[in-house]
């Protein structure tokens, strides 16, 4: 009777696990630095990193030659065991997917067609479709150099910082980040219609409002300066949700830095592009749209290297910031982001 017990027990514990299995899928953003062009053994790198991390779904961006690249990317990972579905659509971003994809398109483009396009995919986990959307937004006119003393069209020194909050965004608007993330709004609100919950993930190429305010204004070289960044403001009042900040709310304590990673593969000096400036700054994101709480965050973390630079130095990192960092070679300039969602189907349907 004991053993019966036990082997009942035993199975129900088997389904439970499977039932949590279902429910559960990771996502990981990276950035990929030129294809990994940029270190030594990089490609090798980003081989090794995704199948360490062996996450569900992935972001990528500042891929090379796209079509041959995730093709490549394929064909080695299943080397390994690990199976993905994968398309580039013929930009410098990219989707790979252990779920099969339903549709995989182009979309997001402003109606002039200056912002940049995102990649979305639209794939079922556990019986719900999710939006799934891979962005690399413009890096030009970086302008959270502003306020440390650079230029973010130039990149070289200016004569004082500029910590105005409407200045520094009147050059931040020069972008077309701005004009990107209201097209990516615009599509969301399709995917709310039909019952999709939202998951977007990649480089900004500009940091957070929530990062930039009184309780950060005199670290990192802000230098006073509070600035609400458009790309951040517009997603929350949209109702976004930016999932690193909302695990780990204290941008003190866990600053969440992506960029400079301390990458000690690459050539330090190529590291950064303000050696004389505290230029840490977190510009690489996963948001979510919950949509009816059907998607909530489990775990959040980095990844990368433990490493931060400062001022054009690797120096080791005093943040409390969750970082895993893969025992392989680092392909990138900046840290990624890996996080677990629970996903439920919605009951409004």
């Amino acid at each position: 009777m004991k053993k019966l017990i036990y082997l009942l027990g035993l199975l129900c514990s088997i389904n439970i696990g499977l039932i949590k299995a279902a429910d559960t899928f990771t996502v990981l953003q990276m950035n990929l630095w030129h294809g990994g062009t940029k270190v030594p053994n990089g490609y090798q790198g980003i081989v090794d990193v995704l199948d360490q991390i062996n996450a569900d779904v992935v972001f990528l961006c500042e891929i090379r030659d796209g079509n041959k690249f995730i093709s490549n990317v394929l064909r080695d990972l299943k080397t390994k065991g690990k199976l993905y579905y994968g398309e580039t659509l013929g930009m410098d971003i990219g989707i790979l997917s252990k779920f099969k994809p339903d549709s995989i398109r182009k979309c997001s483009i402003d109606p002039e067609n200056k912002a940049r396009p995102m990649l979305k995919m639209i794939a079922t986990i556990n019986g719900q479709p999710v939006s799934f959307y891979s962005c690399h937004l413009d890096y030009t006119h970086y302008e959270c150099y502003m306020p440390r003393g650079y230029s973010g069209t130039t990149w070289k020194k200016i004569d004082n910082p500029i910590i105005d909050e409407n200045m520094v965004l009147e050059a931040n608007r020069q972008s077309f980040r701005d004009e990107s993330i209201q097209a990516f709004i615009q599509e969301v609100k399709e995917d709310i219609k039909q019952g999709r919950p939202v998951i977007m993930g990649g480089d900004f190429n500009e940091p957070s409002h929530l990062d930039w305010q009184a309780d950060t204004k005199n670290l990192w070289d802000h230098n006073g300066a509070i600035i609400r960044w458009d790309c951040s403001v517009l997603l929350y009042e949209a109702g976004l949700k930016d999932v690193y900040r909302e695990k780990y709310p204290n941008p003190v304590k866990y600053p969440g830095f992506t960029f400079p990673a301390g990458n000690k593969s690459a050539i330090e000096k190529e590291l950064s592009w303000a050696p004389e400036a505290d230029e840490r700054d977190r510009i690489d994101f996963i948001y979510y749209y919950p949509l009816h709480s059907m998607l909530s965050v489990k775990k959040s973390s980095l990844v990368g290297p433990s490493e931060t630079v400062i001022r054009g130095k690797i120096e080791n990192s005093t943040s409390k910031d969750k970082i895993i960092t893969p025992s392989c070679t680092w392909p990138s300039d900046h840290r990624g982001n890996l996080v677990t969602f629970k996903i439920r189907k919605n009951r409004q349907q």
